[in-house]
């Protein structure tokens, strides 16, 4: 007999593997959620931002030209066409090591908040509802609704400093909470599909607000044939965070109040529990008695005042000149972005609205100091979401595991059985 043989009936037999430690499941576990996926979808788009930084630079399409000749010179004018425009997003985002003092070097990190300051707080509405099961696409009507609000009452007033902004403030998140508590009483009454209404509440918040800004006596600014509204006193504006030299202001603050809040009322209140149940299982909470129809409207009536303080804090402090009906600047869609990536959590969709003020902000540097079209973020922002929306994708290209899956066993090894002579 050789080595690989065995005696008549004694074949060798393959013991099962064993099953993988708590470890390796949590490591896949790990490897395959969503952080990591979020993160990876972030990379890939910035990957792909590269490449299109590439390409539309002269400098590399020159260079390519002669590309079999002089391969080195492509390489290198890749290499500084990608690495000046991500280095110019870097210090117009977080920090410009070109200024003389610390305290203007750190200037565009207070704009990354800036800019982040009502996506973080649209976001969270969004999610909010998201964790509901319903689709709050009215971000811009809402927003249009809650800066009006806010812009009125800051103008039409004047009340102390404190007291002032306070009620301009909740003013807001009053009118956003009733424009998408519409939404969640058509559904819960009449079954209206959300994303039908809020796209036509957009519309009709939009060309409300622009007759409004254009007619005298409701928002338009006494003596102007501008359609802009008059300035907002100063006791309702909100103050500079840490100085008047920053933009940053005390709504940032505000914003992350709301985050701890939608933290807490999602985990850790009864509200939030019925919330989860009704969003993972609607006829199985109605079963469990939870009145479904009262959690839409209640959910809306939250996500939209969660917009609100999005439009108080651009009314108050972005526009503190006057509004206009630009004044949502577009955060309303964008805020859908944010709450994908975030996956609909708190912190996530903090997170993802820093990540998202730095790429708003970083992208004017890269324009001015590159020369490189604003789309190009728009572009990267738009990968980041088809990335994050597709986690078969990542996952097949870093060849990630499924989260909850085991690894695949090896085949059993074959003896040949062989009669001993």
């Amino acid at each position: 007999m050789t080595g690989t043989e065995t005696a008549p009936g004694l074949a060798k037999q393959e013991t099962p593997g064993e099953e993988p430690s708590r470890w390796n499941k949590a490591v896949r576990d790990i490897m395959g959620g969503s952080v990591v996926i979020s993160i990876l979808a972030v990379v890939l788009a910035l990957i792909v931002g590269a490449i299109l930084i590439a390409v539309t630079d002269p400098d590399v399409q020159k260079a390519a030209g002669y590309f079999f000749a002089r391969p080195g010179d492509t390489i290198a004018a890749v290499w500084n066409s990608v690495s000046s425009a991500y280095v110019s997003m870097f210090q117009g985002a977080i920090y410009n090591f070109r200024r003389p003092s610390f305290e203007a070097g750190i200037r565009p990190l207070t704009e990354t908040l800036t800019f982040a300051t009502p996506l973080i707080v649209g976001g969270l509405g969004v999610g909010l509802a998201f964790r509901v099961g319903m689709f709050n696409i009215g971000g811009q009507g809402q927003i249009l609704i809650a800066a009006a609000c806010s812009a009125w009452v800051g103008f039409s007033f004047n009340l102390p400093p404190v007291l002032h902004l306070v009620v301009a403030v909740v003013a807001g998140i009053a009118g956003g909470a009733i424009w998408a508590g519409i939404v969640g009483l058509l559904k819960a009454r009449t079954g209206a599909h959300e994303v039908i209404v809020t796209i036509m509440l957009n519309y009709i918040a939009f060309y409300l607000i622009s007759y409004m800004l254009r007619t005298q006596g409701l928002l338009q600014a006494p003596g102007s044939n501008n359609p802009k509204a008059p300035a907002i006193h100063g006791n309702a504006v909100f103050p500079p965070l840490f100085g008047v030299q920053y933009n940053l202001t005390w709504a940032f603050v505000v914003v992350i109040a709301a985050t701890f809040f939608v933290w807490w009322l999602i985990n850790r209140s009864n509200l939030g529990f019925r919330f989860r149940a009704v969003g993972e299982n609607p006829n199985a909470a109605r079963v469990a008695g939870i009145n479904v129809k009262n959690m839409y409207f209640y959910a809306m009536l939250i996500a939209g005042g969660l917009i609100g303080i999005a439009g108080a804090s651009q009314a108050l402090g972005v526009f503190p000149q006057g509004i206009s009906s630009g004044v949502d600047a577009g955060i309303g869609f964008d805020a859908i972005t944010v709450a994908l990536l975030g996956r609909s959590k708190p912190w996530g969709i903090f997170i993802a609205g820093l990540l998202f003020g730095a790429l708003k902000a970083g992208g004017y540097t890269i324009q001015a100091a590159n020369d490189i079209p604003i789309d190009i973020v728009l572009v990267v922002q738009s990968l980041i979401v088809l990335f994050v929306a597709a986690p078969p994708l990542v996952r097949a290209i870093f060849r990630l595991p499924t989260p909850g899956s085991t690894p695949r066993r090896p085949g059993p090894i074959v003896t040949k059985e062989v009669e001993a002579k």
